[in-house]
């Protein structure tokens, strides 16, 4: 880092002199343009080229083969960047058949903001309609824990008859969905230097939002993996066990929302709360782990790995406390 001083020309125009190692490594010169790009945050970007820092306009993709699976894996990318148009082609000699529309039709529904905008043999074209300044990355991390959490309790109350785990898959998808955008906002942000001032966001904090995310979107596939061994429990477990089994999920699950109001709130004193309640789900889940080796009942095996989907749960959770540690010692910029 260097420090210039500001100098003031005339009456109301300011300059600072570049160093001039930087200059000629880009190959300016005197009266060559240069591109500014001033921020919410403070900040100004200084870039020898557009391309640099340009938005993420459009893209136009050629695909290996025409077939369903490369047409979704690369909406899915090209979505995750952060396109705001998408035009997908086939290869030479080939082109997209009913199937191939239908694929891009069901993806832009699970996917914030896309519309089709063409379809045909030879071009599967989308493009968004989500404005970034009326999104709240905030908000959209709040729904998604409660979300997470939400169906997590579903999950353990299907235990062990199964009842109300075919409602997870929905919710499942919204998780997805919304994790998918976050993922998208922040992917844009390190392209497109207007998108921070769009979502009113510093750009560390859109980053620990992203983390976050990433963590919910576990405890959420860990919820779908506790509903699919519901079933799979023996109906004669016992009581005990299965309140004692119910308690660590609500622990787990108290862990996970304590962080993520850690994060939220900026508070390093429920981080280290979400911390130690990790730590204490932990030390249950190998206590009663090792319970149920030892007794080995009916349907054992299932409850094992339910058991260790609830410390993964609040291992994602200490997972996001640790974000909020990190964010409370982070100097600010």
């Amino acid at each position: 880092m260097e420090t210039r001083k500001l100098q003031k020309i005339g009456g109301s125009t300011y300059s600072v002199s570049l160093p001039k190692e930087w200059a000629t490594e880009h190959h300016l010169e005197a009266g060559m343009p240069i591109h500014l790009y001033p921020h919410t945050d403070g900040s100004l970007v200084v870039r020898s080229a557009t391309r640099d820092g340009g938005t993420l306009g459009s893209t136009n993709i050629t695909l290996p083969t025409a077939d369903a699976g490369a047409v979704e894996r690369a909406l899915r990318a090209a979505y995750a960047v952060g396109y705001e148009s998408i035009t997908l082609c086939p290869p030479d000699g080939a082109t997209f058949d009913a199937e191939e529309r239908r694929v891009v039709r069901r993806l832009v529904q699970t996917m914030v903001g896309l519309s089709v905008v063409e379809e045909s043999a030879d071009r599967l074209t989308v493009g968004t309609l989500l404005d970034a300044g009326e999104v709240s990355i905030r908000q959209s991390v709040v729904q998604l824990q409660f979300t997470a959490c939400a169906m997590h309790r579903t999950a353990v109350e299907a235990l062990p008859t199964g009842v109300g785990a075919d409602r997870l898959t929905d919710r499942d998808d919204e998780v997805d969905r919304l994790f998918a955008m976050l993922t998208r906002h922040f992917t844009r942000s390190l392209s497109d230097f207007e998108e921070i001032d769009h979502l009113d966001v510093r750009r560390s904090t859109l980053f620990e939002y992203y983390l976050v995310a990433q963590q919910l979107e576990r405890v959420a596939d860990h919820a779908v993996r506790i509903g699919s061994l519901a079933e799979r429990v023996d109906p004669t477990v016992d009581e005990d066990v299965l309140a004692e089994i119910t308690a660590l999920a609500s622990a787990s699950r108290d862990v996970v929302e304590t962080a993520t109001s850690a994060v939220l709130e900026s508070s390093p004193q429920r981080a280290h709360e979400a911390l130690d309640g990790c730590d204490a789900v932990v030390d249950d889940v190998r206590t009663l782990d090792r319970a149920l080796f030892e007794a080995s009942p009916p349907g054992g095996y299932a409850l094992s790995r339910v058991v260790a989907s609830l410390r993964r749960t609040a291992e994602c959770g200490g997972n996001v406390a640790n974000v909020a540690l990190r964010s409370s010692v982070r100097p600010e910029a």
